[in-house]
């Protein structure tokens, strides 16, 4: 490198002055000893100012070989090889990072698990008995995992599977599948719109979280008669959270329309969809304290299906050769 060869000559030609001067006899034969001095001191001028001189080059070649740096950060790092240096210039790459794209930003990752242990024919009532009756066994009924959060200021989303989902090749294995898969616009809460795959709003058993649940199965009616997770775009909102913000849980709507042949499904059994609504009022909130309240909520649902399509979760409600609409659940059946 020629800062090196430059420094390499310095040192080399101060060596030599060096040792012409100490070659000098020390006695009075050749010279005086002011004199000596006089040559000492004009010695080391010498070697300041060819110092100067050096210093000033090694300057001027570190001024044209940054000139000559690829753009980006660098950084110059120093090592000592005895009387000689070495410059290495390295790149430094920066960290990997994620940046937000709006102002606010909110990411929650979350899950859950529950466990079944069924003992006494608990599946009798199906018809599993004698020969098809379930041994006594655990069962993993849910383990889920989700991530829901906010972006963009005026949006939320949720993702979430369950590995505790038949597989669909063999029921007597589990396997990842989704559960709900949405993103819902809130900017005006008395009208937020959600697409995606999530409950259809029908049922406030179906409705009720599976963690807020007292037991861990919801009741028969409820799996038989209410649809499953379903695929589609609904219109929504609470229109009292402007008006009156203390009681904004006083009126709540919804207006869904769906593929109606249930949840991970890539197609549509027809061009006809399932239509849902629902208008709920949650009263005396936390009336005895420790969170409770009272809940009423109406439902409708009509779907036009064909032949052999399941519409509810437990698999026992099927359409019918004539395609009758599905209208059920009276309204106080919340």
């Amino acid at each position: 490198m020629v800062i090196k060869k430059i420094i390499s000559r310095a040192a080399s030609a101060s060596l030599a002055a060096l040792i012409s001067l100490a070659a000098q006899p020390l006695s009075g034969q050749t010279s005086s000893e002011s004199e000596r001095l006089q040559k000492l001191e004009r010695a080391v001028e010498l070697l300041e100012k060819r110092n100067a001189e050096l210093q000033s080059e090694i300057s001027s070649l570190k001024a044209q070989q940054a000139a000559v740096v690829p753009e980006g950060k660098m950084k110059t790092k120093i090592i000592s090889e005895g009387k000689t240096y070495v410059e290495k210039v390295i790149d430094e790459k920066p960290p990997i990072y994620v940046q937000q794209r709006g102002s606010e930003i909110k990411l929650v990752l979350g899950g859950f698990i529950q466990v079944n242990f069924e003992d006494s024919d608990a599946f009798a009532f199906q018809g599993n008995f004698g020969l098809s009756e379930i041994k006594d066994l655990f069962r993993l009924r849910r383990a889920r995992v989700n991530l829901t959060g906010d972006f963009a200021e005026q949006f939320d989303f949720k993702v979430e599977g369950d590995f505790g989902q038949g597989d669909g090749l063999n029921s007597n294995r589990t396997a990842f599948s989704g559960t709900d898969i949405w993103l819902n616009w809130h900017q005006f809460p008395a009208a937020q719109i959600k697409v995606g795959q999530w409950k259809a709003p029908f049922g406030l058993d179906q409705l009720t979280p599976d963690t807020s649940l007292y037991t861990i199965e919801r009741t028969l009616p409820t799996g038989a008669i209410t649809p499953d997770r379903q695929i589609g775009a609904q219109l929504w909102g609470k229109p009292l959270t402007n008006i009156w913000p203390e009681q904004k849980d006083l009126l709540t709507y919804y207006a869904g329309i769906f593929n109606g042949d249930g949840k991970n499904t890539t197609v549509n059994d027809n061009n006809n969809f399932m239509y849902v609504g629902r208008l709920e009022s949650t009263l005396f909130q936390d009336v005895f304290g420790k969170g409770s309240f009272l809940k009423l909520g109406g439902d409708v649902l009509n779907s036009r299906d064909d032949k052999g399509v399941n519409i509810s979760q437990s698999g026992n409600l099927l359409v019918n050769a004539d395609r009758v609409p599905l209208a059920v659940y009276p309204p106080w059946g919340g």
